[in-house]
């Protein structure tokens, strides 16, 4: 190679680093509220005074580092076609040369800084502040030109934060204001609950269908009310030939105004219109179409149209504050701690919080519970005493009724033994 092609490469390789640069520093920038480089000032944090000046005029600041980006790509993808053309005679080095700026600019300016940047943009942002902020403002006139410009260009609607921005600056004031003590333990899981609520489905809260209290439409009214009583349900679901085909949902109020006036007629009569939501809505959706058709129960079927659980505006709320014992619960203990290293859990524990009281990560990407875990990965209908071992962790089918783990004895095991 020539001195020059040394010279270019060389060049190239610098500018190729600072695109990588600059766009960290622009992606990092970007997700870092106010509040929260204000909480980082307070921390005595290094470099968190720049970053809140930079934070403070965002827009101006995405500018400038925009047009680094821009400015920087540009230049690099000339480089590599100058090099491109020197190897190749014509329309072969051209194209050589734009492939691989390409190639180069995706993998090392886009890819690597959402790599670095990761779940906690801060730590990117606050190192890189200081050393952007210098050419950032160096721009800082046409940048601010820029940044006016894209706001006279947007409609009056596009003025206002997006959704997504505006969710991640409360829950960044949420966070902030607990830490300081100045929001309670329960209220800043409350708020955060809410806005968890559009993430989460049907399938993750939902009564599932063994335990679902219901009633075969064939039963005769003594039988109903027995059930209504024992179960100490206000609504309950009644179904036809088996448990799939749910036909209505039965009211306790509507009985009781039945058996008050005497009535002989049938009480499947009494029936009403079930709501059937897909096992994989959004919760908060959910909400909205319980409050919108007047119901507080509906059916939850999956992609097949089979019954697979129930859900109530009252499993909602208890994702929101909590759980509600009312005097008719018989309140369950998800979690018996037998020692430091041992655990006897309900098989309907939820796999996340498994993974949190024993301070791991566990595969929940196909199983909501526990149970679900345990059966999936042996692969068939578990048997008291079977066991599987997962990252560190010992699952053991403690009970099993019928084809369902009820009882799961949880050990933390020895790293080689979790790998077997």
């Amino acid at each position: 190679m020539t001195g020059q092609l040394w010279a270019l490469a060389g060049s190239g390789l610098l500018l190729l680093l600072l695109a990588a640069l600059f766009e960290t520093a622009k992606s990092s920038i970007a997700r870092v509220s106010v509040p929260r480089a204000e909480k980082m000032v307070d921390e005595e944090v290094s470099g968190a005074q720049v970053l809140l000046r930079l934070v403070t005029v965002l827009p101006q600041t995405i500018a400038a580092l925009s047009l680094l980006t821009t400015g920087v790509r540009a230049v690099f993808v000339a480089v590599c076609v100058a090099v491109g053309m020197d190897l190749f005679a014509g329309a072969a080095g051209l194209a050589a040369g734009t492939v691989a700026a390409i190639l180069l600019l995706y993998v090392l300016a886009d890819v690597v800084p959402a790599r670095i940047i990761g779940t906690h943009p801060e730590r990117a942002a606050v190192k890189l502040a200081r050393i952007v902020r210098p050419p950032a403002a160096a721009l800082g006139p046409p940048a601010q030109l820029i940044a006016r410009l894209g706001a006279g260009v947007a409609s009056s609607d596009d003025d206002e934060p997006s959704e997504a921005v505006a969710e991640e600056h409360l829950r960044d004031l949420i966070d902030v204001a607990a830490s300081d003590d100045q929001l309670s333990v329960s209220r800043h899981a409350m708020l955060t609950a809410v806005f968890d609520l559009d993430d989460t489905v049907v399938r993750e809260i939902m009564v599932p269908r063994p335990d679902m209290v219901s009633v075969s439409a064939k039963s005769t009214l003594e039988e109903v009310v027995n059930v209504i009583l024992q179960a100490g349900h206000s609504r309950i679901p009644v179904y036809g030939g088996d448990r799939d085909e749910i036909e209505g949902v039965l009211y306790a109020k509507d009985v009781l105004a039945l058996l008050h006036t005497g009535d002989v007629r049938p009480w499947t009569d009494l029936l009403r219109s079930p709501l059937v939501v897909p096992e994989l809505k959004s919760v908060e959706e959910l909400l909205r179409e319980l409050q919108l058709q007047q119901v507080h129960l509906a059916v939850v079927v999956d992609e097949y149209g089979a019954t697979v659980g129930l859900i109530t505006i009252e499993d909602i709320l208890e994702e929101l504050v909590g759980e509600i014992v009312d005097e008719y619960d018989q309140e369950v203990t998800l979690v018996e701690v037998l020692d430091d290293d041992r655990w006897r859990v309900d098989a309907r524990l939820a796999v996340d919080d498994l993974a949190v009281l024993v301070d791991t990560k566990l595969p929940d990407e196909e199983w909501d519970t526990v149970g679900g875990l345990l059966f999936g990965m042996l692969g068939h209908i578990a048997t008291p005493g079977e066991r599987i071992a997962v990252d560190g962790v010992q699952l053991t089918a403690e009970q099993v009724r019928g084809r369902r783990i009820s009882k799961v004895l949880v050990e933390r095991c020895a790293t080689d033994e979790a790998e077997q």
